[in-house]
């Protein structure tokens, strides 16, 4: 399919207003980042595909949650390393499409899981007695793929907009990587596809939102309800409802400021602010989901200690 435009390349400049010398470090946090990212999400799916006692609808949903967090640092940070590194900032047109698309691809596909998560845990909590038959590991696996299907629709409607778009110039990306914002601002002409793209953004990102609250409102009522919780397991509850929607909220209410500036006069934001923002809320929810989701689980914590005591053992003999 071929672009009408005279531009065949874009420049990602990250932050305008950082200076040269401090290049190689900022690369080497970035780096770090998506090392800890990487690892961190991988050592989940390791464990789960090596034990087969987690072979569990809930599990299914956080290893969905690694890949796609994975996925999601492994197309957005390499080029801005890169741009940092060595001072390489050069993406094709094509390949900033194709960023483009997966930037905002594994963002449909994280609303889309942590709506999964907040409906698997209100059914196991609010409906106990009927969570085993309704909640199988098939219709959980079922229910995953779908959302790795659906969750490409909306971002490439975006993405089909603008091979059909022309870019004039200039050519820089004022952001850590290519986004619908940024393309739009370089587009030529006037143009409604931000527009759409916005509205589809606010569709698959705050309508699961909406059911997540709903659903941790229903579980923490049910919870006080339910005489057979004790009032430790009532805190417990709490406790992991407040941590999980801390960052429910980082992942979705900065969202909403950075794609909502374009509409609202009133709503600015410098350049540097709105990259701090935007890889705030992009990479600190794949780096600490690991720990939030997946290593503070007892089974989990339980078969790392049982691998080390294992690994002692045959050090030691």
């Amino acid at each position: 399919m071929s672009v009408p435009s005279e531009l065949s390349e874009f420049i990602i400049v990250g932050f305008p207003d950082l200076q040269q010398e401090y290049f190689h470090l900022v690369a080497w946090i970035f780096f770090l980042l998506y090392v800890i990212t990487v690892v961190g999400n991988s050592i989940l799916v390791v464990i789960f595909s090596l034990e087969p006692s987690l072979q569990k609808p809930m599990y299914i949903i956080m290893v969905s949650l690694a890949l796609s967090d994975i996925g999601f640092a492994t197309v957005a940070l390499p080029k801005l390393i890169a741009r940092y590194w060595w001072n390489d900032g050069i993406i094709g047109i094509h390949t900033c499409f194709f960023q483009t698309h997966m930037i905002h691809y594994f963002g449909s596909l994280n609303s889309l899981i942590l709506l999964t998560m907040a409906l698997d845990r209100c059914l196991a909590v609010c409906f106990p007695f009927r969570y085993p038959l309704l909640m199988t590991v098939p219709n959980m696996v079922g229910l995953t793929v779908f959302c790795w299907i659906i969750a490409h629709i909306f971002p490439g409607i975006g993405t089909i907009n603008f091979t059909f778009a022309s870019f004039c110039g200039p050519n820089k990306i004022i952001q850590a990587f290519c986004d619908t914002l940024s393309l739009t601002a370089l587009s030529c002409g006037k143009t409604n596809q931000y527009g759409a793209s916005y509205g589809a953004a606010m569709f698959i990102l705050y309508f699961p939102l909406g059911l997540i609250i709903v659903s941790y409102f229903w579980i923490i009522i049910s919870v006080f309800r339910m005489k057979l919780y004790s009032l430790q397991g009532k805190k417990k509850t709490i406790s992991t409802c407040a941590t999980q929607g801390c960052i429910i909220s980082i992942y979705y209410i900065p969202r909403f400021f950075v794609y909502s500036t374009p509409f609202f006069p009133n709503l600015t934001m410098t350049a540097d602010k709105r990259i701090i923002t935007t890889l705030f809320y992009s990479f600190f929810p794949p780096l600490s989901n690991p720990f939030i989701y997946c290593l503070r689980t007892k089974e989990i914590k339980e078969i790392l200690k049982r691998w080390i005591q294992r690994r002692k053992r045959i050090a030691q003999g």
